[in-house]
């Protein structure tokens, strides 16, 4: 049903550049990775929008590592596990957080700038933490601290040459091995960029769904490229809905850190009610899931569309110097964050799932890589343990460059030219045919599931497919490829996957089933859905 390639070509005629590593993508994993990799190699850095653009700038929480005497690697690990409802790789959660302190150091190196407390880091604790080990900067603007810095660095590095408003369309492979990438300039030109590596670094696929903390760039154009190069990709159906997003008619929905319930902020459901405590033991620090659901089921039985999260508890000087962000941004609408209960409802945040990579973040496919959200390592299974994506980035963006220096060069190899044959015109319409794509995906294939409006949503999505066979020309059409691959394969592994876990709730098998379930769900462009058990330690 969906093609090697996204468009024909002659790779023969297409102008060739080439460099030793190629990094599509930015935030925190691309812009680390390029530059470790670039003390030993050439890079291209490859931004759809730009360097600043990417979900890396809008975390607000921080980034989770072990820097208190009062943690230890054991407990992050413990914490880590159990959120990840027994789908995390115990090798590769060891290396999370046994390596994240060095990163975090690497960060600092590069010009990162962590809130301090009396010379000591201000840690803070979020959702499923049993210790305060989240650094954070400027309150609750980590990620963007954190972009800031690395971009900086990347900017000003010599090796490291990044282009802006480029669009990657695929992959290219030869014998089992990636070669490059065809990409499209902003004027339109395609060009063949050849690399000794080709990391992804792309992000996840937020705009699957109407409601999202994800900027309009994640798309999942790299899980769609890996996918059709021949990758695996590993438990797409781990949808990770952050619980609290601003939810305030004519603002976005802009995202309500966990931060702030760390903090001490309450849940309380239309009526003023506080109600966690019908759901779980540790209330507003529940895992994510848990507390999206919770919120799902009051707005049902209130009949509302929303609930409210509530600091004014909290003294408002401690409120505005440790969520500046949030507070200015609540008042752009005439919400005041010290005193006012915030409405808020789930939005999808996060893709637990992704490319499948080994410990050094490589995939099946030699010479390709995967790292940050778009990669699926292991760490977090079926639901991501608050703050570790940052950390993630960064140990495996380590491994990566490390693995890379080991490589050989590339051989010079004959490009076989992609002769598929499209003769439909362009789609028309992009932009309905990606607002009903959305629509599909949040009533069939959202927080709760069952296998009749899964396979529902399936149908509606395989109407969808004659745009593959469509000649596509503009980054919009591309797009609404790469959702709609992700889509139908977030949809087949839901459908798959019978039983509840993590961020993954069946109402027709509404509880875990360790026995049946307790392994990945891999997809591959010709073997199609199999399932690898998970080895016990």
């Amino acid at each position: 049903m969906i093609p090697r390639y996204l468009v024909d070509v002659q790779l023969s005629e297409l102008p060739v550049i080439e460099k030793d590593v190629i990094v599509i993508g930015a935030g925190i994993a691309g812009l680390f990775t390029a530059i470790r990799a670039s003390e030993h190699h050439s890079v291209l850095m490859i931004t759809k929008k730009s360097l600043l653009d990417s979900n890396t700038r809008y975390a607000q929480g921080g980034i989770a590592a072990v820097i208190s005497d009062e943690d230890s690697p054991d407990y992050h690990s413990q914490d880590t596990l159990v959120a990840g409802a027994g789908l995390c790789s115990d090798e590769a959660v060891d290396v999370l957080v046994h390596e994240g302190p060095k990163g975090v150091r690497s960060l600092i190196k590069m010009g990162t700038q962590f809130d301090l407390e009396n010379g000591e880091f201000a840690l803070t604790k979020e959702g499923a933490h049993s210790q305060r080990r989240i650094l954070h900067a400027n309150g609750d603007a980590t990620g963007f601290e954190i972009v800031r810095a690395l971009s900086e660095t990347a900017i000003a590095n010599p090796q490291i040459e990044v282009w802006d408003d480029h669009f990657v369309i695929d992959l290219v492979t030869q014998d089992g091995e990636c070669c490059g990438a065809i990409v499209q300039k902003p004027g339109g030109q395609r060009l063949f960029v050849k690399g000794k590596a080709v990391i992804l670094s792309s992000g996840g696929a937020g705009q699957l769904y109407r409601y999202t903390t994800n900027p309009e760039v994640a798309t999942g154009d790299g899980i769609a490229m890996a996918y059709r190069a021949g990758a695996y990709i590993q438990d797409v159906e781990f949808i990770q809905f952050h619980p609290t997003s601003l939810c305030y008619p004519g603002a976005p929905r802009f995202l309500i850190s966990e931060a702030v319930r760390g903090e001490g902020a309450y849940l309380r459901n239309i009526k003023g009610e506080r109600f966690m405590d019908r759901y779980h033991e540790q209330l507003e620090l529940a895992p994510r899931d848990v507390v999206a659901r919770a919120i799902v089921s009051e707005m049902e039985e209130t009949r509302s569309t929303f609930v409210y999260i509530d600091i004014t508890h909290e003294s408002p000087d401690m409120v505005k110097h440790r969520f500046p962000t949030i507070y200015e941004y609540c008042l752009k609408y005439g919400l005041d964050l010290t005193s006012d209960w915030i409405p808020v409802a789930p939005a999808m945040h996060y893709m637990m799932g992704g490319v499948k990579t080994d410990l050094n973040g490589e995939t099946n496919i030699k010479r390709l890589f995967a790292c940050g959200e778009v990669s699926s390592t292991g760490v977090h299974g079926a639901n991501r343990l608050a703050s570790n994506s940052l950390s993630e980035a960064i140990v495996f963006g380590r491994r990566i460059v490390k693995r890379i220096n080991e490589l050989t060069e590339l051989m010079t190899v004959p490009i076989s030219d992609n002769e598929a044959e499209r003769s439909s015109s362009s789609i028309q319409a992009v932009v309905e045919k990606r607002l009903k794509l959305q629509k599909i995906m949040v009533r069939y294939v959202g927080l709760r599931r069952d296998a009749k409006s899964l396979a529902k949503g399936l149908e509606e999505l395989k109407r969808q497919l004659p745009i593959y066979q469509s000649i596509l020309t503009e980054r919009e059409e591309y797009e609404f490829a790469n959702l709609l691959t992700c889509a139908l394969l977030t949809t087949e592994a839901a459908l798959s996957r019978e039983e509840s876990r993590g961020a993954h709730y069946r109402e027709d098998f509404p509880l875990r089933d360790d026995e049946k379930w307790r392994k990945h769900t891999i997809l591959h462009r010709l073997h199609g859905l199999t399932e690898e058990r998970i080895k016990d330690a």
